[in-house]
């Protein structure tokens, strides 16, 4: 995966984020509905990993979600949109905290969530089982992340070409059957866009353009045949989800 402070870096200057983030909000929007649905206590203690400007943290506003919240990113830009955006309260705190790697505060919580976050983390499912021990009794993990086969289209030009893509490795929904989640479900969200330029663009913007670590950068020409061939294909990604809920039991 890509260095922390080079994702950080980039959602940083992901200036257009909410212009082009489309498929993030409807992904958003649908995992609140889902945490809504979920019989959780009447002031929940709520931590969000990667909040970004504030989508999952608006949809669980709208849907009737109050409590004590933790609101969290790993670039600091990013918490400060979102903060600008929701207001400081006495009930909601902002921080930047490294989900993989860092200690949140103010647990135990009795809901962990976050929408298209953990596929930047080197090792997302152990970080799932970690996230378990920051639960309350019955305290819930209920996320949205993307799988291996998001970008399909777009690493398929390269190949086509004989050609490696730069697109970060998500894992496989396999990784995440070995927690035993209480909820795994995959969903296909597909786009299409005017242009590969344009598709170049709308990930800069999104702050997604991070390549794999051990990446090397096309050549121009190369770049140039790899976006015609995508064209060819009709500029069109999908993005593979995987939704996941689960509950830490007591013995």
């Amino acid at each position: 995966m890509p260095r922390r402070d080079d994702i950080a870096a980039a959602f940083d200057a992901a200036r257009d984020y909410e212009g082009e983030a489309r498929i993030q909000r409807k992904v958003a929007d649908e995992l609140a509905a889902r945490i809504a649905s979920l019989a959780l206590p009447p002031e929940p203690r709520l931590l969000e990993i990667g909040c970004g400007t504030g989508f999952l943290t608006c949809a669980l506003g709208e849907n009737g979600i109050g409590g004590d919240w933790l609101v969290t990113d790993l670039s600091a830009a990013m918490v400060e949109r979102c903060r600008a955006g929701l207001g400081n309260t006495a009930r909601s705190r902002f921080a930047v905290l490294d989900g993989e790697n860092g200690t949140p505060d103010g647990g135990p919580f009795d809901l962990v969530c976050s929408s298209f976050a953990l596929q930047w983390f080197a090792d997302a499912p152990a970080a799932l089982a970690r996230m378990r021990d920051w639960l309350a009794p019955d305290g819930r993990i209920v996320v949205a992340t993307l799988l291996s086969g998001t970008f399909a289209e777009w690493r398929a030009a390269h190949e086509e070409l004989g050609l490696a893509a730069g697109t970060p490795a998500f894992p496989p929904v396999e990784a995440f059957a070995a927690l035993n989640p209480e909820v795994l479900e995959v969903t296909y969200h597909t786009e299409t866009h005017a242009s590969a330029a344009r598709f170049l663009r709308a990930i800069k913007a999104i702050g997604a353009g991070t390549a794999r670590g051990n990446h090397r950068p096309l050549t121009p020409a190369q770049l140039r045949a790899v976006m015609a061939q995508f064209e060819r294909n009709h500029c069109r990604v999908t993005y593979e989800v995987a939704t996941l809920v689960i509950t830490r039991q007591e013995p």
